[in-house]
């Protein structure tokens, strides 16, 4: 199944029918696509989305940059709590979101290597930037 995960319908339905998946996406919140592939995403290396730190951070941003990924927890949860119960609901089991995420095949990355921070990602993760660009006149 073709999907973007962040509705998490197409997780569900592959999970279901027990079938493959490709996530097409540009990127999740809370760093939950690199919580799912188990990729690496220290905060004290990875700046945080909406943060506009660099990847060389002063000490400062750093502390900054790890209060927001502890706040992630907080403000994400309720989030994905529905797509959680609906889970629950169709499989009789305990299923989270990261769960449903996890058992993606391929993830599609929406956005160039070279334009974003360096950072850590797993070989199911490929980046197919620049597909949504024009051609310049």
């Amino acid at each position: 199944v073709f999907t973007d995960p962040i509705l998490m319908c197409g997780p569900i339905i592959t999970e279901y029918l027990s079938v493959p998946s490709v996530y097409f996406l540009r990127g999740f919140p809370c760093g939950m696509d690199s919580e799912a592939t188990q990729c690496p995403n220290p905060p004290s290396y990875v700046p945080r989305l909406f943060l506009n730190n660099s990847d060389s951070m002063t000490f400062a941003q750093r502390m900054k940059n790890m209060l927001v990924h502890m706040l992630e927890f907080v403000y994400c949860k309720p989030i994905f709590a529905q797509f959680e119960e609906l889970a629950y609901e169709i499989f009789q089991k305990k299923v989270t979101a990261t769960d449903l995420l996890s058992r993606g095949s391929v993830w599609l990355m929406r956005y160039d290597f070279v334009f974003e921070f360096p950072r850590p990602v797993m070989p199911n993760m490929v980046f197919i930037g620049g597909i949504n660009c024009d051609q310049k006149k």
